[in-house]
């Protein structure tokens, strides 16, 4: 007999952005395994006898791989009714969920996929911007800075053909980069930018500048996301003036 795994989209980290099945899983759940990103408010939600186990990949620093990860999950299902696999943001998107549900499927695991917000999402409804606009955004990518040895380049020039907005998760340090291959693809130096650290918890810094002057910011803490596009002028301008992060030489009027 095998319990059933449930992969738990936990949102960006505040609490009152979980869904409602995922706040009844994490309160029925006999096991949890969870990311670093995963905040302690929404931990301290789980049933109170559950098992947490903390698998999480931080920056070098990887408690366990993923191929020991999934057989975490498989052996908690082997003798747990509910087991939650909590990861930040949402499950399907720079999540390594194809990996673990392909573990799951082999060892004949039944489980479930439970949406959360991505970090995309949260990060511009914080800045109060759209991720499209009719008339000058009607597309959006998400692309990853992050990228295995040897995984694919992003296709920037695909991407800058498109005209929609970019939203490059995990960015690191890599501004400078990612500035002069935007450019270099097509896309105007005046193009707008917004980077966002933290979105939705209590230490969110907002930085506004443009693809020009991307590579002088100074990288905010992780976790941070990177939306380029002509969606961040429908800025409000009450919101950029309460960043956290604002520094004058990098902030600009944008029309």
């Amino acid at each position: 007999m095998s319990g059933k795994v449930y992969l738990v989209g936990a949102g960006p980290g505040d609490p009152e952005l979980l869904t409602l099945k995922a706040l009844r899983l994490l309160r029925s759940a006999d096991v949890v395994l969870h990311d670093a990103l995963v905040t302690d408010e929404i931990l301290r939600l789980a049933r109170p006898h559950a098992l947490l186990i903390d698998v999480g990949k931080r920056a070098g620093r990887h408690r366990l791989t993923q191929s020991e990860i999934n057989q975490k999950m498989i052996e908690a299902a082997r003798w747990a009714n509910v087991v939650v696999r909590l990861k930040g943001g949402d499950p399907l998107i720079f999540g390594r969920a194809a990996e673990e549900m392909s573990a799951l499927r082999d060892a004949g695991i039944e489980f479930e996929v439970v949406p959360g917000i991505t970090a995309a999402i949260a990060a511009a409804a914080q800045a109060c911007i759209p991720l499209t606009n009719r008339g000058s955004a009607s597309s959006i990518t998400f692309v990853t800075a992050h990228c295995t040895e040897g995984g694919y380049p992003i296709p920037f020039e695909k991407i800058a053909a498109s005209g929609g907005t970019v939203a490059v998760y995990m960015p690191g340090g890599r501004y400078s980069e990612i500035s002069r291959e935007v450019i270099a693809a097509g896309v105007a130096a005046e193009t707008p930018c917004l980077i966002v650290s933290n979105a939705c918890r209590e230490n969110q810094q907002l930085l506004w500048t443009d693809l020009g002057n991307l590579p002088s910011i100074v990288p905010p803490d992780a976790p941070a996301l990177l939306i380029i596009g002509e969606v961040v002028r429908c800025r409000d301008t009450s919101v950029a003036a309460a960043a956290l992060l604002l520094q004058s030489e990098t902030v600009h009027a944008f029309g």
